[in-house]
């Protein structure tokens, strides 16, 4: 949302093992977390995308569907068993450490089957995800925004697709892949390493 705005965040990377540094802050783990000039959190992240939003002239003018809303949902209950096993083999900051990725590694056993198993069933997971897919391409009205015009929608579903991208089996199809590429261009985003 920020670089759709043009307005510069300070990043600031935790460790999957800290724990401690989200939870001295807000009082649990969790992330993302913003901290506001004054120094006080939000973890919402719809308020932090209106806080930005509010920030000089609007960006997110567009319409908003529930179909949308609808399709994230989907999507978000098919990509982690495909996401997940990988970002465990990635090397991201949050993995600086072997503890760090043991952490993270630790941490999803209590929802996810075995990383390798599910690796293992990429073609299985994939031939559930496409079809998701199939009816979100047929819903993109414009590769600059999934409704014709930039709305909360592109913040909704530009994550999960960029998510979804370190597979690296994963082909999208052709609509969503020119919505993706526009969208991470805008963004000065290159797509993520995938395994």
């Amino acid at each position: 949302m920020a670089a759709l705005k043009g307005i510069s965040l300070e990043e600031q990377i935790v460790r999957d093992d800290d724990s401690a540094a989200m939870i001295d802050l807000v009082g649990r783990r969790v992330i993302p977390i913003l901290v506001k000039d004054n120094g006080q959190p939000m973890l919402e992240s719809m308020d932090m995308v209106d806080l930005i939003e509010s920030m000089g002239p609007p960006v997110l003018t567009g319409p908003t569907r529930p179909e949308i809303t609808a399709m994230e949902k989907e999507l978000l209950a098919r990509t982690p068993k495909l996401t997940m096993p990988r970002y465990a083999i990635l090397d991201l900051p949050e993995f600086a450490t072997a503890s760090a990725r043991q952490h993270f590694i630790d941490r999803k056993r209590a929802y996810y089957d075995d990383f390798a198993t599910l690796r293992a069933a990429t073609g299985d997971l994939l031939q559930e995800l496409y079809p998701v897919l199939d009816r979100l391409g047929e819903l993109i009205e414009s590769d600059r925004a999934i409704n014709g015009e930039l709305s909360k929608d592109d913040i909704r579903i530009l994550p999960v697709l960029r998510s979804a991208a370190v597979v690296a089996e994963l082909r999208f199809p052709p609509r969503i892949q020119r919505y993706f590429d526009t969208m991470m261009r805008r963004i000065g985003q290159t797509a993520p390493p995938a395994a």
